[in-house]
């Protein structure tokens, strides 16, 4: 009689684990990253009150087979549900991600690697992505001698809005280009002023100039046209040949030579004088010439021979020495007729597009790609790798340890971590950013398992009411 009693007492116990273990399922129907759990059960040990005899043709008996009578019942596993994915949810956070496959993020939570499928990550005061629990995400560093790759060696930290990351280095103007085209009927290029074009460019510091160019048509033929620098200013439109000078107890204003600047162009080292009102005047005695073809009017050479050379070199000298050599090519200049008008423009960069410069960037954004590379995007138009996230994978994921705030534990029956993971595209996984993995509880099924659970543990209760009526019916037979 009193085996029934705690058999219903184990058989109670054990919905009541399952419905710990539903309860906590639907609390965490919103939590992200959630895996929810399921419980099966297993009977338990057995009471043997007859063994299992075979049969015997000597004395004629057949077989007969054993009687057991159960002890109830026990929980023989709680296994989460790892490897289901949850709904999708866009929050359009760049920061967000949410792993397409089977990995999982690194994080780092007092010394030690966790991992989760939560992917909602933020910066926190010191630039380093963190969970919203405060664990830092793991992932590989940039390569020192290759700024466009990462190097796959153990995980550490990715400080992607550190100092250091939140400006893009600037970078001197080496090429620059002219486009358009000149009509030699245009009185513009046979005055004394000419036909001027500013080019704008960078030095190493980031610090912007801009040098007047001057065209004229040559008084030997009007396919040759000499090209010269007149001045070259600062990014306050300042001279950089000129020094303001006032006096501190009158006022008076004087200019002198700045003394600091020198420039070539074309090869020769022009002359610069400087008025007392500041004007800035440049010896163009021998000024490079841009040859045309007088039939075709098409751009020919620098010079009047037929060399193919399309660029004037154009360096600023000085100490120190900021300013790179700038090649100014004028090879796409045509020389047709446009009603007695030109039109010229200077474009930063060589004609593919490089040596344009830069100046100094500040960080607007961050996005990350698929393959959980993170860049950094500047002001300047800089685009930057500042690290990239890594995950990891098991071949048990079912054998990890929940340990709280949507992250787990390696175990010895989930496989180990080797430190350094694996890129989230590997195996044909990836990364989405501006969305999150939802909990993957089913709520269907979790009030379907509580009906049954709750079933389940009514009728262990009335195990123990219907075995306490036996047992006063037996106490009774005294009376």
């Amino acid at each position: 009689m009193m085996r029934s009693l705690f058999s219903g007492v184990s058989g109670l116990k054990v919905h009541q684990t399952k419905m710990d273990v539903i309860g906590n399922n639907i609390s965490n129907v919103n939590t992200i990253g959630f895996k929810s759990s399921s419980v099966t059960f297993s009977d338990v040990f057995y009471q043997t009150t007859q063994s299992a005899s075979g049969p015997n043709a000597t004395t004629g008996t057949t077989g007969r087979n054993a009687m057991q009578i159960g002890l109830g019942s026990n929980v023989a596993s709680i296994t989460a549900s790892i490897t289901t994915t949850g709904a999708s949810q866009r929050t359009d956070n760049p920061f967000d991600v949410m792993i397409e496959g089977d990995g999982f993020f690194i994080v780092n939570s007092g010394g030690s690697n966790y991992f989760t499928k939560a992917g909602s990550f933020s910066p926190d005061s010191q630039g380093t992505l963190c969970t919203a629990s405060g664990a830092a995400v793991m992932g590989w560093q940039v390569d020192e001698n290759d700024p466009t790759k990462t190097v796959a060696d153990a995980v550490t930290p990715l400080k992607i809005m550190s100092p250091e990351n939140l400006y893009a280095e600037p970078e001197a103007t080496s090429a620059i280009y002219i486009s358009g085209n000149i009509d030699n009927k245009d009185t513009q290029l046979t005055s004394a002023t000419g036909k001027m074009v500013n080019i704008t460019f960078f030095d190493k510091m980031g610090h912007s100039y801009t040098a007047d160019l001057k065209l004229k048509q040559s008084e030997e033929a009007n396919n040759l046209y000499s090209v010269a620098i007149t001045d070259i200013k600062d990014e306050d439109g300042q001279s950089i040949f000129v020094k303001k000078i006032v006096d501190e107890e009158t006022g008076d204003v004087t200019y002198e030579d700045a003394g600091v600047y020198s420039f070539n162009f074309g090869g020769s080292e022009p002359t610069v004088d400087i008025a007392e009102d500041g004007t800035v005047t440049i010896d163009t005695s021998d000024a490079p010439i841009i040859n045309f073809n007088g039939e075709t009017g098409r751009f020919v050479s620098i010079g009047e021979d037929s060399a193919s050379v399309n660029s004037i070199p154009f360096t600023i000298s000085g100490e120190p020495k900021p300013f790179d050599t700038i090649d100014i090519d004028f090879s796409t200049i045509t020389m047709y007729s446009t009603s007695g008008s030109s039109s010229l423009e200077a474009t930063k960069g060589s004609l593919e597009g490089i040596g344009a410069g830069k100046k100094v960037g500040n960080m607007t954004g961050v996005n990350i790609d698929a393959s959980g590379k993170i860049y950094g995007k500047y002001d300047n138009g800089d685009s930057r790798l500042l690290g990239q996230i890594a995950v990891a994978s098991f071949s048990n994921p079912a054998g990890l340890e929940a340990v709280g705030s949507s992250m787990f534990a390696a175990t010895q029956n989930s496989g180990g971590f080797d430190g350094i993971g694996q890129d989230p595209t590997q195996g044909g996984g990836s990364l989405t950013t501006g969305v999150l993995e939802m909990s993957n509880v089913d709520l269907s099924q979790q009030f379907t398992d509580m009906i049954t659970t709750q079933r389940g543990f009514q009728a262990n209760s009335r195990i123990i009411t219907t075995s306490d009526s036996l047992l006063e019916e037996l106490i009774n037979l005294k009376r």
